[in-house]
């Protein structure tokens, strides 16, 4: 087995930058996204986000493309929110995601990030250059 360390943070909205992802169901959308990139062997160090938007820090296998991941989980978590949560495939997010690689020394402090990513709104204590993804 080859040795690798790559660390992505990645980011997406939700259509139109809508607030579709409501809280009583934001847990359940959470663990469902750690565990689909959990078997997609990747690594998930954090996941978080707002109503409108959606933030996971993810080391993904080499032998996996970072766009067919994204894919992957942007399909099937709509699809889990879409059959579970809402009705008339009311939800769905953007096309287009962010993506940044990042250090295993700076891995720490972008998982903080994520994981407190509604303190870092209500702050107003924002990386303008992730948010604005």
């Amino acid at each position: 087995m080859p040795y690798w360390r790559l660390f992505y943070h990645i980011i997406w909205a939700t259509k139109d930058r809508r607030p579709l992802i409501d809280p009583a169901w934001e847990a359940d959308l959470h663990g469902y996204m750690r565990g689909k990139a959990t078997a997609l062997e990747c690594i998930v160090h954090a996941v978080g986000g707002m109503p409108d938007h959606m933030h996971i820090v993810v080391s993904i296998p080499p032998k996996l493309a970072v766009a067919m991941i994204v894919g992957k989980l942007k399909g099937a978590s709509s699809h889990y929110v879409n059959e579970r949560f809402v009705a008339e495939d009311m939800f769905a997010w953007q096309n287009e995601y962010g993506v940044l690689s990042c250090s295993e020394n700076a891995l720490t402090k972008i998982v903080d990030y994520v994981t407190n990513q509604k303190k870092h709104h209500l702050e107003q204590s924002l990386d303008v250059k992730l948010e604005r993804i």
